[in-house]
């Protein structure tokens, strides 16, 4: 009988544990392929970049094509009215290549012509805050660099939603609707973005024959339909007419370059971001002052783990707004920024026990948007982001075109001391970030957009997967905290997850953390995508974040001939 009973508890503990196996906290399954995989915040472009897959793309055709689609289904955040950054590893070589396709101000744009005008601050809308749009310029440069199909070809999707029309979904019809003031201030934006004068409703269909039309021309000419052609030629009108600055040669002499990423290992980890005007090193200032302290075994959502990244946090972008600018312009100490012997005198600052509310800058040694990944069945990753800033950007619609402009010159400051004070020609803090991460044979490709929240954000990913062995998934899922705004001296203010214990915020708050509190899966926190690559088994991962309409889709199986 009692050797009966043990067998019975050892059957009984083994269905258990299998039962325990199938628990987790996070809510979505990693897509798990041998082909390629593609993974937006929209559902309709993930689709289409899969297909681009299916057709033989490589994962930077995917890309672009999924990027076109996003500028049409989620035009409040992105499309060819604005900037793009990108990575892109290539399996073969493993090589990882940057791309800083954002674009300069108007050469008649400064600090002057403002001041004459009576303008005191940096315009957050409006043609004032235009600066020449990135997204056409890159996307050209990447595909002559890492694309295999036709350029034509990768705007098909694109074409058809925009000219036959999408049903708009929850986040964007959401966006969209807390945008109506801005579109209301010129007639052009009304008439396309408010059709009726209203916004359209959640599952509403919405087209824009103007935007195909737009991507048609740029489908059969090229980038230079948008620099040189008729698409200019509208952008100059339509500035033209609102008092703007820029000229033919603003746009016609406008170059996307290729950067070297910058880099910092996170216990073991290399973590690569873009070097500035983008703000990556942030995040990898974040990494190494957080690395100074051990993982808090009570888990990444502690009272210690939470406290030390926030402090982490404050002291990394009190830094980023001291140094951040174009570095053709200003120069970054960005060496000294990422040095481990920096981020130890940064770490001894943080007191364990109270939140520091008026960080200073350091002496180191001399961005709404939209985020997608794209790994193809060869292992080539593609990281890229690309944004209008704001929510529908400028609020000025170019005439006859049917895009936005980006208000990107608004993140300049008119203080003529300042790294980055405006100047003609020079690119703006920029706060739209993609980045990578690897460990031996395991290659991630990840992202995660919202304006100043993209740093913060990036290092509690990376320290989900580093620190507590999560998934890409998971690592997504998590609750995550977030800055309520980009006020200098950084303070105690933050947004934070519901899904954090209760406990756990008012043990924060007794340490002086202004913390308010939003809901599960808030929209705040940034909507992050991610594409793992393993090299030894050639197995490809994809997750996409709850917080938005998108997927990760898998390259289906080729069609019969």
């Amino acid at each position: 009988m009692p050797c009966r009973i043990l067998l019975l508890l050892c059957l009984l503990a083994m269905g258990s544990s299998s039962a325990l196996s199938q628990d987790r906290s996070y809510g979505r399954s990693m897509v798990v392929t041998d082909r390629g995989i593609v993974a937006t915040s929209h559902y309709l472009a993930s689709q289409a970049g899969a297909d681009v897959l299916r057709r033989g793309g490589s994962a930077m055709d995917a890309a672009i094509a999924a990027n076109a689609v996003l500028g049409v289904t989620e035009p409040m955040m992105n499309g060819i009215g604005g900037d793009l950054f990108l990575l892109y590893w290539d399996a073969k070589s493993g090589k990882l290549y940057g791309l800083n396709a954002s674009g300069w101000a108007p050469r008649q744009l400064s600090i002057e012509y403002l001041k004459k005008k009576g303008v005191t601050s940096m315009p957050q809308d409006g043609i004032d805050s235009v600066t020449v749009p990135g997204a056409v310029e890159g996307w050209s440069k990447a595909h002559q660099r890492f694309g295999r199909l036709p350029w034509k070809d990768l705007f098909t999707s694109a074409i058809y939603y925009a000219e036959q029309g999408y049903s708009v979904p929850e986040f964007v019809q959401g966006y969209w609707k807390s945008a109506q003031g801005k579109l209301g201030q010129t007639p052009e934006a009304k008439r396309v973005f408010l059709p009726g004068g209203r916004v359209p409703e959640l599952g509403q269909k919405f087209s824009n024959p103007d935007l195909g039309k737009t991507l048609r021309l740029i489908a059969e000419r090229g980038r230079d339909a948008f620099y040189r052609g008729e698409i200019a030629q509208a952008i100059l009108k339509t500035s033209s007419a609102l008092g703007g600055t820029m000229q033919a040669d603003d746009l016609a002499e406008f170059s996307a370059e290729w950067a070297e990423p910058v880099s910092i290992d996170y216990r073991g980890w290399k973590v690569y971001e873009l070097p500035p005007n983008g703000q990556g090193m942030a995040a990898l200032e974040m990494l190494n002052v957080m690395s100074n302290f051990r993982p808090d075994p009570a888990g990444p959502q502690g009272t210690v783990e939470l406290h030390k990244k926030i402090e982490a946090m404050k002291l990394a972008y009190t830094d980023l707004y001291r140094y951040n600018a174009d570095p053709r312009f200003a120069k970054v100490p960005v060496e000294g920024l990422l040095s481990k012997k920096y981020a130890a005198e940064r770490a001894a600052l943080i007191s364990p026990d109270k939140a520091n509310c008026a960080t200073a800058s350091g002496n180191p040694a001399k961005s709404d948007t939209t985020y997608l990944a794209a790994v193809d069945k060869d292992g080539n990753i593609v990281s890229l982001i690309q944004s209008l800033y704001d929510a529908f950007g400028s609020g000025v619609a170019v005439q006859g075109m049917g895009f936005i402009l980006q208000d990107r010159g608004g993140l300049f400051v008119l203080d003529p001391a300042h790294p980055n004070a405006l100047a003609p020609r020079k690119r703006p803090f920029h706060t739209i970030i993609p980045a990578f991460m690897e460990h031996g044979d395991t290659h991630i490709g990840f992202g995660i957009m919202g304006g100043s929240n993209q740093p913060l954000a990036h290092a509690q990913f990376v320290s989900n997967l580093v620190d507590y062995g999560m998934n890409v998934q998971a690592a997504l899922d998590a609750p995550r905290f977030t800055i309520a705004g980009t006020e200098e001296p950084i303070g105690c203010r933050l947004l934070i997850e519901s899904r954090v214990k209760p406990d756990v915020v008012e043990q924060l708050r007794q340490k002086g953390h202004n913390l308010v509190v939003q809901k599960e899966y808030s929209s705040a926190m940034g909507r992050g995508q991610a594409v793992l690559h393993n090299s030894e088994t050639g197995t490809n991962f994809a997750a996409s974040d709850p917080r938005a309409d998108g997927s990760a889709e898998p390259e289906p199986p080729p069609q019969p001939r």
